[in-house]
């Protein structure tokens, strides 16, 4: 899989971006806030119809503009496709090949991205709301049951909260709608984790995988996943996660009440990454975390690849300079051949590009993109 040819208009500092891509490796250099992590943001934005860096999509909007329009042509192995994305004021519509698609769940899962920042190689010692949102995002893309599930849990969740504070301040009395909510957020709830299950175990063998190729210990890395719900087991069935979360959210009825909040679910549950077996949040060096980290998302390159017979574009948005040279050199070689790569960086000193063969690359100045004959070439 890779993007050929990328359009943005309006799209934040990229006004009117044309650009053909090569189906390997992709450079950009260029100052801070030329619009490196823009266009990045915006191939990703094309893929999965959200932002890494922001949740209200008004703010892709150029300054003085009514709208962003984002396009792109996509070649896999058995089809072409034509994707784009339009972004108005009002909210979002998307094409494929020229269709409208009345929901964004058909649309997402047609590109697949893996963005890698430097926030990520916080995913380990970071707060869980990081790891989760990691999942939901990752997950999201490869498999469209859980995009919907996800979304589906996320708006019970707001109505169960809003209605246990309208209860809380008197302005309700139904009890019975209560228990109706609850049924419907463990019923919603059960299938996002029983897939959060089966996603991080296929997850979980990769990573150790790339942990042992990137670092040079012996250290064997296992990713767990914690419900916040601490019955429920990766043996159960929908059905037994639905009914343990459903004693659980009757069980403590009476303190969501007082505290006006759901207690446990998705949104409370956490991954956990140990070392032979200790927790790296608490006990791994600031090292052993990178490499988790990284581990991690070249782990998400052979998922999406495991579940859909792709390889994803691979986003690397200014991550080589926060990396040492033999970081870098993994990452370099475990990637080479197998991804198309979009790498933005401010310069090409102290980093390993002789791994990568002839790679196209960009000067990125106010937002406009400019080829630059000669580099890299060798």
């Amino acid at each position: 899989m890779y993007l050929k040819h990328f359009i943005a208009q309006n799209y934040r500092n990229l006004q009117q971006l044309d650009v053909v891509f090569d189906p390997n490796v992709n450079i950009f250099i260029g100052q801070n806030a030329q619009g490196k992590t823009n266009l990045l943001e915006a191939i990703y934005f094309l893929a999965l119809t959200r932002s890494h860096r922001t949740s209200s999509d008004k703010e892709l909007i150029a300054f003085d503009q009514d709208y962003a329009n984002i396009s792109g042509h996509v070649y896999k192995s058995q089809i072409d496709l034509s994707l784009r994305v339009l972004i108005t004021k009002k909210g979002k519509k998307v094409w494929v090949n020229r269709i409208e698609q009345a929901k964004l769940s058909k649309y997402v899962g047609q590109l697949n991205a893996i963005l890698f920042s430097p926030e990520d190689l916080d995913l380990i010692k970071g707060a869980p709301t990081q790891r989760r949102r990691f999942m939901d995002q990752e997950f999201g893309q490869i498999n469209s049951e859980y995009l919907y599930f996800a979304g589906k849990y996320r708006q019970v969740l707001q109505q169960k909260n809003n209605y246990l504070k309208l209860l809380a301040k008197g302005q309700a009395r139904d009890m019975m709608f209560l228990d109706v909510l609850s049924d419907q957020l463990a019923g919603v709830a059960a299938e996002v984790i029983v897939r959060r299950f089966k996603f991080l175990k296929y997850l979980d063998r990769y990573a150790q995988n790339a942990y042992e190729h990137i670092s040079s210990s012996n250290e064997k890395l296992t990713l767990h996943y914690r419900p916040s719900v601490k019955e429920v087991t990766e043996s159960d069935s929908v059905e037994e996660v639905y009914r343990k979360l459903l004693v659980n959210y009757q069980k403590n009825q009476k303190v969501e009440l007082l505290k006006k909040t759901t207690l446990s679910g998705p949104h409370r549950d956490d991954i956990e990454f140990e070392l032979d077996g200790k927790d790296a949040h608490l006990y791994g060096s600031q090292g052993q975390q990178r490499t988790i980290a990284l581990s991690v998302k070249l782990a998400e390159i052979q998922l999406v690849h495991h579940l859909t017979a792709e390889y994803p574009l691979l986003l690397l948005d200014d991550v080589m300079s926060e990396l040492d040279h033999d970081r870098q050199s993994a990452l370099l070689n475990y990637i080479h051949g197998k991804t198309q790569t979009f790498i933005t960086t401010t310069d090409l000193e102290g980093i390993s590009w002789e791994i990568i063969k002839k790679p196209k690359v960009y000067r990125i100045k106010s937002g406009k993109i400019y080829l630059e004959e000669g580099k890299l070439n060798g």
